[in-house]
């Protein structure tokens, strides 16, 4: 009977090994070969066994990429050579990771799938600042969207996310950090509006800035490497929980 071929889609987290679940890291011992993505962090490639193949398919943003086509005719051509693929994402895989359009063309192939989620960075970017993304009597609902689509900009319900009280945690943000800014303040947010711009989450060159609406553009300038915009939330102060904290010099 032939070997049964399988890709497992595994959510890397956002950087530490520490934020790898024991599904991710027991799929990694067991795997072929991996096929990665350029913001897995370093401490979770050094997980993978040594005589695991390992295929760099990253992608840079608004810089050099590997199209999504050629990702998806690697990851076919690889689950039809060998028995146990993994596709390792960074964060969740199902949270802008085009996931999706994977799974299309792994069913285009007839190609079996399994998911195991990983921690989002909107997740550990808040634990780094000592704050719940939800809060009794502070917000009923969380927002996950993003600055950039295909398209440019991305538009969203800013109204919502202006409200006071509420949380959205805005990947990909950096680029647009004056739009956000121009449409939040358009639908009545104050400039005080608490945002903490987390960039590097969970690796070694981790960086916090403690911003406000007003500040927000000039602020991002200084996170260097991808980030997350908590809207909504401020890092608290205590210097055990929040060792990066910078001060925004805006």
């Amino acid at each position: 009977m032939p070997q049964l071929r399988n890709v497992t889609f595994v959510g890397a987290g956002p950087g530490a090994a520490a934020h790898l679940t024991l599904g991710a890291y027991a799929a990694l011992q067991a795997a072929d070969v991996v096929i990665h993505d350029r913001l897995v962090g370093p401490e979770v490639l050094a997980l993978i066994p040594a005589h695991v193949v390992r295929i760099d398919v990253g992608k840079v943003g608004f810089g050099p990429s590997t199209p999504q086509s050629t990702i998806d005719a690697v990851l076919v051509a690889q689950a039809q050579t060998w028995a146990q693929v993994v596709r390792l994402k960074g964060g969740d895989c199902g949270i802008f990771g085009r996931l999706d359009e994977e799974i299309l063309a792994l069913e285009a192939a007839d190609i079996g799938y399994s998911i195991l989620p990983g921690l989002t960075s909107a997740t550990v970017a808040a634990a780094a600042i000592g704050q719940p993304l939800t809060q009794r009597g502070r917000n009923t609902a969380l927002r996950i969207v993003t600055g950039h689509d295909m398209v440019g900009f991305a538009d969203h319900d800013w109204a919502g996310i202006a409200r006071a009280g509420a949380v959205t945690a805005i990947y990909m943000g950096k680029k647009s950090a004056r739009y956000i800014q121009g449409r939040l303040m358009m639908h009545g947010a104050a400039g005080d509006l608490a945002v903490t711009v987390v960039a590097n989450i969970s690796h070694t060159d981790q960086q916090i800035f403690a911003a406000s609406l007003g500040s927000l553009p000039a602020v991002v300038a200084q996170a260097n490497g991808p980030a997350v915009l908590l809207v909504g939330l401020a890092p608290r102060a205590a210097a055990h929980t929040i060792p990066q904290l910078q001060e925004a010099q805006a």
